[in-house]
């Protein structure tokens, strides 16, 4: 149990991070369009 706490969980927690940190950055290189936030009325075309 030691080692899971001292190897793993700290390293699940360290991946965890680094996959929010990538998903949030990831905005920058989407096109402006799909950048901005989700509408939330009906689009009526």
């Amino acid at each position: 149990m030691a080692f899971f706490r001292q190897y793993i969980a700290p390293l699940i927690a360290v991946l965890i991070f680094t996959f929010a940190l990538v998903a949030v950055s990831a905005r920058i290189f989407l096109p402006s369009d799909m950048a901005a936030p989700a509408p939330i009325g009906m689009i009526i075309k």
